[in-house]
C-alpha cells in the first residue's frame, strides 16, 4: 500500500498515511483527517485542495491539465509544484510522495 506525507505549511506537523492505489489525494486526506476543504468534491470548480508536491515527486505525475492549471490561478500560495489534490491519483510508483499543505485557501464558491 503507497505511503503519502503531509506535511503542514510550517513544516511544524508531518502525517505518513496509507493510501489506496486509485484514490486521489483529496479522497486520501479525508479519510484520514487531514485538513484539506475540497469544496466543491472533487470535481474541480475550486482550489480548496491544493498542495504543494515535493519536488521529488512533482516529475513523477501526469502533467495538469489545462482545466486543472485555470483552477490552481485561484489558488492561494501557488508554487512550482502546486496541483490540486483530487487530480492526482494515487499509484504504487508515488509510494512516499510529500505533499505540504497551504497555509490558507481561497474559496470562490462561497459567495
Amino acid at each position: 500500500m503507497p505511503r503519502v506525507v503531509f506535511t503542514t505549511a510550517d513544516d511544524k506537523q508531518r502525517h505518513e498515511v496509507e493510501a489506496d492505489v486509485g484514490e486521489t489525494i483529496l479522497e486520501v486526506a479525508r479519510r484520514h483527517d487531514i485538513d484539506i476543504e475540497g469544496a466543491c468534491e472533487g470535481c474541480m470548480a475550486c482550489s480548496t485542495c491544493h498542495v504543494v508536491v515535493d519536488p521529488a515527486f512533482f516529475d513523477r505525475l501526469p502533467p495538469a491539465s489545462e482545466e486543472e492549471t485555470d483552477m490552481l490561478d485561484l489558488a492561494f500560495g501557488l508554487e512550482h509544484t502546486s496541483r490540486l489534490g483530487c487530480q492526482i491519483t494515487v499509484t504504487a510508483e508515488l509510494d512516499g510522495l510529500t505533499l505540504k499543505l497551504p497555509a490558507a485557501t481561497r474559496n470562490l464558491l462561497l459567495g
